[in-house]
């Protein structure tokens, strides 16, 4: 069998942990009514309605200043932290959501979704420790979170504690048989262990609870493949593009099986909709500069590697393509110039294989 690129697994992996950082539930006061008492601090209710109001109208920002006029009113309600926390998360301020968090669970250290809530948003800033402490906490607190594990499982894929991250997606198919989420994750822990018989069960179960989730047929594709089961990937991979056609990166994904399996044609009409989807998707482009000069395309080679370091102009691997184009069409000069871009581009990053195959290019035109 061919050997497929690493970045099927990568995008795999990128797949799960977009789910199991998911928004957190019901730990919000935007849908969770604050308990206050109108008789004592009717200015106090008045702002939460207005709150309220505010987020159901979609503006967060005018919400959270409304929301912050009530925290300075009732300094000891964890409900108005929990939902300003949950608004900066709503806008990607995943520092400021921890903070208010963090000042809700300090008044309520006991409630399991301010936990969750807070390994959510330590997750997106890439704090995985603290995330995976939350999580912790939160399961801890409510022995039914199934989510709270998953989100678990997943900081700790991300920490590469595979045994771990594989335990706390079992623990969450326990509490819920029906989690195709958690299956879907305990499948890529198996392709990452090499075990890829065993992730292909797992995710043809994934799929049979959520037959129509590109993620699973992705992470199934890419499982098929890795045992030997070609055509059945192929067909995973071509199921999850009807399933989200305008996804992106799911065209890229069969672009790469494609290229994988010298369907050039093929790989270059899925990255071609991919790009017509996100017109400055690089790692497209770079395959499609691929594909030219695997058909002797240098022509067309050197306009599109011109496009991918426009877009990336830290991509070595752009130069040294474009090196071998320029010299493909005897443009000595230009090729010169693109391989000496390339190795003092590797060795800025410290690639030295890559830095002695551009030495090696630019010694054979000297």
């Amino acid at each position: 069998m061919a050997v497929y690129k690493q970045s099927l697994l990568v995008f795999s992996t990128l797949l799960v942990a977009g789910f199991a950082v998911a928004a957190p539930h019901r730990a919000l006061s935007a849908e969770t009514p604050v308990q206050v008492n109108p008789q004592n601090n009717p200015n106090l209710d008045a702002l939460l309605r207005q709150g309220r109001e505010l987020v159901n109208s979609g503006d967060y920002s005018q919400a959270i200043a409304i929301y912050q006029q009530a925290a300075r009113l009732d300094t000891e309600n964890p409900r108005i932290f929990s939902g300003i926390g949950y608004l900066e998360a709503r806008q990607g301020n995943y520092q400021a959501s921890v903070e208010f968090y963090q000042q809700a669970i300090g008044l309520e250290p006991k409630n399991a979704d301010f936990q969750y809530a807070l390994g959510y948003a330590m997750a997106n800033l890439q704090n995985y420790p603290a995330a995976a402490a939350a999580y912790r906490r939160a399961a801890q607190l409510d022995r039914k979170n199934v989510n709270a594990r998953i989100g678990l499982g997943v900081v700790l894929f991300q920490q590469k504690d595979y045994s771990g991250a594989f335990k706390a997606y079992q623990e969450a198919i326990a509490l819920d048989p029906k989690s195709w989420q958690a299956y879907s994750s305990m499948g890529l822990v198996l392709i990452q262990q090499g075990n890829f018989a065993s992730a292909v069960t797992v995710l043809e179960q994934a799929a049979k609870l959520a037959p129509k989730q590109a993620s699973v047929q992705l992470k199934l594709g890419t499982a098929l493949l890795r045992s030997g089961n070609t055509s059945e990937g192929i067909a995973a991979f071509e199921e999850a593009a009807k399933l989200e056609p305008r996804n992106p990166e799911v065209q890229l994904e069969i672009g790469e099986v494609l290229k994988a399996q010298n369907d050039f044609d093929g790989a270059l009409v899925a990255y071609q909709r991919a790009i017509a989807v996100r017109p400055n998707l690089v790692e497209a482009h770079a395959a499609i500069g691929q594909i030219q000069l695997e058909k002797k395309d240098f022509l067309g080679a050197i306009i599109t590697f011109r496009r991918v370091i426009q877009l990336d102009p830290d991509r070595a691997e752009a130069y040294y393509n474009m090196g071998k184009a320029f010299k493909a069409r005897d443009r000595k000069s230009e090729a010169i110039q693109a391989f000496q871009q390339a190795l003092d581009t590797y060795r800025q990053q410290g690639n030295n294989d890559g830095a002695q195959k551009a030495e090696a290019a630019l010694n054979e035109l000297k």
